[in-house]
């Protein structure tokens, strides 16, 4: 699934193609997301124009010049192709697999069109993404970010936060970095390198923490975020950056996907190992992270 770089790289491609661009048509190939997506709802998309994109956690957001929000999320395996003049197609997403164009034509589910041949193609193998419609009044209350908490690069998620935050809790460090409610947009791959790079092990429990150690897992999110986002996401199969080279950040990788190679640190010889916590696979070093 995608984390927060990928999805912020996706959001950097698509305000380069779309922005102030008036959508003409919608069609709708398959409507059968996580949510339908109906026809008559869509349609109040015509004529609309498309003034700004933001990301919140895992979610894009289309801003409209109308009171019309469109919130979209890509799931496992949902990405964006943009068509542009030259009817030239333009991967601008990620977790993808170059397949034949007849293929992956069978996965486009809805088609934005546009002035000069222009289309938004979201295309969702797996159908676990979405695109929904909210007004202003609506967005606001909606119960996706309800409950999500700060996003890992702003001021907002510090050491105070942190601390206040596992006061009375004692789940293990991996679980809480994953939980949406402490911090937005983390996901298995990015947890796993931060707290690599922390010299915390996934297995320890948030009580045990010390002051440096918190500051050290903040500062290394925030640092290992901007890095991945620099690099244009994590190609776990294809990842394709805002201008449609493939992401390398997993060529850095110090512990996801390693287990049984030597640890990246140099003067580390222990090999990295394996441990599924609450189902999720868990990559760290023994001699390093404690």
């Amino acid at each position: 699934m995608p984390e927060l770089p990928e999805v912020e790289v996706v959001k950097r491609s698509l305000e380069k193609k779309i922005l102030n661009l008036i959508i003409k048509k919608v069609k709708i190939n398959d409507g059968n997301l996580r949510y339908k997506v109906k026809k008559q709802e869509i349609s109040k998309l015509i004529g609309l124009k498309i003034k700004k994109i933001k990301r919140r956690s895992k979610f894009l957001i289309f801003k409209t010049n109308k009171d019309l929000l469109i919130l979209i999320h890509l799931g496992m395996t949902g990405k964006f192709f943009f068509v542009n003049k030259k009817d030239k197609k333009i991967k601008t997403s990620f977790y993808y697999e170059l397949i034949d164009e007849k293929k992956e034509q069978k996965h486009d589910r809805v088609i934005f069109f546009f002035k000069d041949k222009q289309k938004l193609i979201f295309n969702d193998i797996r159908k676990f993404g979405f695109i929904k419609l909210y007004n202003l009044e609506q967005f606001i209350k909606n119960s996706h970010f309800k409950k999500l908490g700060p996003e890992p690069l702003t001021k907002n998620w510090n050491s105070r936060y942190f601390k206040n935050f596992i006061l009375g809790r004692n789940r293990n460090i991996k679980n809480l970095l994953m939980d949406q409610n402490f911090i937005s947009g983390l996901g298995n791959i990015y947890v796993n390198e931060i707290l690599h790079k922390s010299g915390i092990r996934p297995t320890r429990k948030v009580s045990t923490l010390k002051n440096y150690e918190i500051k050290k897992i903040v500062q290394n999110t925030k640092k290992t975020l901007k890095v991945a986002i620099k690099f244009g996401g994590s190609s776990i199969k294809d990842f394709s950056n805002e201008d449609g080279k493939k992401g390398t950040f997993q060529q850095y990788f110090q512990v996801y996907g390693r287990k049984g190679e030597k640890c990246s640190n140099i003067d580390c010889n222990m090999t990295i190992t394996k441990l599924v916590i609450s189902n999720r696979a868990s990559f760290f070093c023994k001699a390093c992270q404690k």
